[in-house]
């Protein structure tokens, strides 16, 4: 590696791609995701039929997948750009979750990775055996602490197993994948009531730290008249009750008051149960229930009546509950957006019903914590947002136990937060920094929809029949088949922001995304040489890039510091600095004015590979210059080129003041360039001159008469210089030429301003040949026709190399019948000078007055 001195504007130009970079910015869905799953790499092993691989992604990051893929919410469907096309009425998002579940059922626990980091001495308590206490003891456990979870119920699971039905969440899909806790040595003590059987003051005293995660199972109830006539029964305690199997005095009539998944859970339960009547009421229009709208619909499905905008105004009876009064909820929310209901009292109506369930929301029982500074003003645990650290340093609150309700998918995130923050306090670390993408954020990532994508449909888990599901418990979704889970994977767009890996070989063979090697760089202070030497400076990756960074620019400014430090160029850059050398010298140069004419106004200027190449077609290029244009001299000079990009910044500074006096000598302000190389480094760096391309000369006057139509028959590729990717001009002049030769054109994939390098560019077959032969090859395997036709001589023969047969455009041009012949093949160093002084003599012949 060598040291780099990284100037300001270099800086910036590495600290924009470090900051605004998205090759490492995840997909919609996994940043949307609160725990982050790589969705796209477990869908797209579904979708390749690799299901024990996308599980291992999956259970890299959460041990829980067959129940998260039945009860998670899945946050990261709505941001799936599948689900901004419209078919049939619905968006058509990836069935995220329930790929989850399809892999989950290949789940096996003798592949589970049971790793555990060195032993450590701390211990944890765990307050809840739910999600966000099983996903801290998990992790905590993975990293060696020793870990008791102290649990109310007398199973595991938490809301999990008593809040969420079984024909939801099967008991053994639970108690399969919580035993991985056992497995890892986590200590679990069930029927242990904090406050009754412990106090909390005990955990406090004998472990290290305390994770509170006790979940919220305390029905909110509703101080109205009537409240407290028997028959009316609080949402948890219902569903609780329910999942253990407890007795429940239910009637036949049930009345759900709420509009939430909880109230749509006991509703389902109660039809179970045996009700046979259910109506769910709540406050919300159907579109505004917080509810997942497919639960609701499922609802439905089962019979169950939904009563949208009424409100509860008192509860009738006589000791037992007989009948509830609503009023309608003319809106539910103020103007600010905040839970504020407005009744219009005047339209009221009845509901018969026996049995009342409120599910209006929850909050944590809260009479185990001795010390009050501890809790909200809300009854919850007072907690920091980031890092779940209460005022007492040692205890943790997570999940439900603070804040705002959470889903499934968020607690299980907040136990993995939890986790972090303990690991942090045992080992003194500062518990907040770098946690700012922890839970749900915006990607930074681009990506359009594209038309081309739309129109799939998304596919949907069977269910058993609405006759089954009324009468049991028995879970309802059966999961995808093998088939429908990989039609459905495939759907899959595979969200990134990787064009540039996906243009340019190079940046492959050193990093995942540019924005590794520019920290790295930044970091280090340093660079491997070969890695900035390995550059084509074609800036595909640049037109390919949502950002257009040029890294082209950057690896160009490293180039001049490493040659500042002594460690540019490198050894194996010894040809081209002995090119330079010569293409410089008298030996191979000419400046010569337009003798025929008597004046000169502009020159040719063919360059150098042309001349090396083929110096019957210099010559035949200026005699034709001369007869349209007369006034055209020429000039035979290196641009300098090859030096500039070495880095050699000095060197090509006064190089290029040797073509600058050239011009100057003959006193033209025009160039007419055959090179495209030329082309840019001139009209760069002598902003005063007009530059334009022979191709755009030979357009505008016509190709000669002789050449004309000889081409009628044959078909060739035509590959485009990286170069002039931006100057329209010039490919359209090429194609001209050819036409009016009568060739047939075969365009490239990537062709005109998208077209990629042929694998000469930035001097690197010298510094890495493994690398420009495979660029080579990459290019020429575009081209169905054996023969490709360029228009550039290193372009020819980067065509050549690459596995073809090559043409230069002006062979075709100036030498008629070429194309019936065998194309040229490669010629040495020493062929190449003798033709560049050949050209040096065709020069001088053209200019010959007889």
């Amino acid at each position: 590696m060598a040291n780099l001195s990284i100037n300001e504007l270099l800086k910036a130009k590495m600290k924009a791609v470090i900051d605004d970079c998205m090759g490492d910015s995840p997909a919609f869905c996994s940043a949307t995701c609160p725990l982050h799953l790589d969705v796209k790499g477990y869908v797209g092993k579904i979708g390749e039929g690799e299901y024990n691989k996308a599980l291992d992604i999956i259970r890299k990051d959460v041990p829980f997948p067959g129940i998260l893929g039945r009860i998670c919410a899945h946050p990261c469907e709505e941001k799936c750009k599948r689900g901004e096309d419209v078919c049939k009425g619905e968006k058509q998002p990836i069935s995220i979750m329930a790929l989850k579940r399809f892999a989950a059922d290949y789940d096996n626990e003798n592949t589970w990775n049971l790793d555990i980091e060195a032993e450590k001495e701390q211990k944890v308590a765990v307050v809840g055996a739910g999600p966000a206490g099983a996903m801290a003891a998990y992790l905590l456990r993975r990293k060696g602490y020793n870990v008791t979870i102290f649990e109310a119920l007398p199973v595991v699971g938490g809301m999990l197993r008593v809040g969420i039905p079984s024909y939801r969440l099967p008991r053994n899909v639970i108690d399969f994948e919580y035993s991985i806790l056992e497995k890892l040595g986590v200590e679990v003590k069930l029927n242990t009531k904090i406050g009754e059987d412990i106090p909390f003051s005990k955990l406090e005293s004998d472990f290290d730290a305390v994770f509170v995660a006790v979940g919220a199972h305390k029905s909110f109830m509703m101080n109205l008249p009537g409240a407290d006539l028997d028959g009316i029964l609080p949402g948890t305690d219902f569903l609780r009750n329910a999942s253990l199997g407890n007795p429940i005095e239910m009637g036949k009539k049930v009345t759900v008051i709420g509009g939430g998944n909880v109230a749509i859970d006991v509703a389902r339960t109660a039809v179970r149960l045996g009700a046979e009547k259910v109506t769910l009421v709540c406050l919300e229009k159907c579109d505004e229930m917080p509810a997942h709208q497919w639960e609701v619909e499922e609802a439905k499905e089962e019979d169950i009546e939904v009563v949208n905008s009424f409100g509860v105004k008192s509860f009738r009876g006589e000791g037992q509950l007989n009948q509830i009064e609503l009023m309608e909820c003319s809106s539910v929310f103020d103007e600010d957006g905040k839970f504020n209901p407005q009744y219009n009292e005047s339209n009221t109506k009845f509901i018969n019903a026996d049995t009342v369930v409120i599910a209006i929301g929850q909050t944590m029982i809260n009479d185990f914590v001795e010390d009050k500074n501890l809790l909200a003003p809300n009854g919850k645990m007072q907690a920091d947002q980031v890092t779940l650290q209460t005022a007492n340093p040692k205890v943790f609150a997570g999940g439900d136990a603070v804040g705002r309700p959470l889903l499934a998918i968020e607690a299980l995130a907040h136990g993995k937060k939890a986790a972090i923050s303990i690991d942090r306090y045992f080992k003194g670390e500062d518990l907040a920094v770098d946690r700012d993408n922890e839970g749900t954020y915006e990607t930074k990532l681009i990506k359009d929809f594209k038309d081309e994508d739309r129109g799939t449909v998304r596919k949907h888990m069977a269910r058993i029949s609405i006759e089954r599901r009324k009468a049991s418990f028995e879970e309802v979704e059966l999961g995808f088949t093998e088939d429908q889970a990989k039609e459905e994977a495939s759907r899959c767009l595979q969200c990134e922001c990787k064009t540039c890996m996906k243009h340019c070989e190079m940046l492959n063979d050193f990093c995942e995304y540019p924005k590794q090697i520019m920290e790295k760089t930044m970091q280090d202070q340093g660079i491997e040489p070969l890695l900035a030497y390995s550059c084509n400076m074609c800036s595909q990756c640049t037109i390919n890039c949502p950002r257009e960074f040029k890294f082209a620019e950057i690896f160009m400014d490293i180039r001049k510091e490493l040659v500042k430090s002594g460690d540019g160029p490198l050894p194996k850059h010894k040809p081209i600095k002995i090119h330079q050398t010569l293409g410089f010298s008298a030996a191979f140069n000419i400046v010569q004015p337009d003798l025929k004419a008597g004046f000169t106004k502009r020159v040719f200027m063919p360059g150098c590979a042309l001349p090396s190449y083929n110096p019957e077609a210099v010559g035949g290029i200026l005699k034709y210059l001369q007869e349209v244009l007369p006034g055209t001299g020429a000039v035979l000079k290196c641009c300098g080129k090859p030096t500039k990009a070495l880095g050699q910044e000095k060197d090509f500074k006064e190089r290029y003041s040797q073509l600058e006096a050239a011009f100057n000598q003959l006193g033209v302000d025009e160039i007419i360039v055959a090179c495209q190389s030329c082309y840019d480094t001139v009209s760069t760096y002598s902003p005063d001159k007009k530059v334009i391309s022979l191709y755009q000369v030979m357009m505008e006057h016509g190709i000669p008469e002789a050449a004309k139509g000889t081409g009628k028959g044959k078909k060739f590729a035509l590959h485009d210089s990286c170069v002039t990717r931006n100057v329209s001009e010039i490919h359209d002049g090429v194609r001209y030429i050819m036409k009016e030769a009568g060739f047939e054109i075969e365009e490239l994939e990537n062709s005109r301003e998208n077209t990629r390098c042929c694998g000469f560019g930035g001097m690197i077959v010298p510094a890495n040949p493994d690398l420009a032969m495979r660029v080579m090859k990459r290019r020429t395997a575009e081209a169905k026709s054996d023969t490709i036709v360029t228009y550039c001589a290193a372009c020819r023969e980067s065509m050549v190399r690459g596995g073809k047969k090559g043409f230069h455009l002006m062979d075709l041009i100036f030498l008629p019948g070429c194309a019936d012949k065998e194309a040229p093949g490669l010629g040495g160093p020493l062929n190449s000078w003798m033709n560049r002084y050949k050209s040096k003599l065709q020069i001088k012949k053209a200019h010959l007055k007889n």
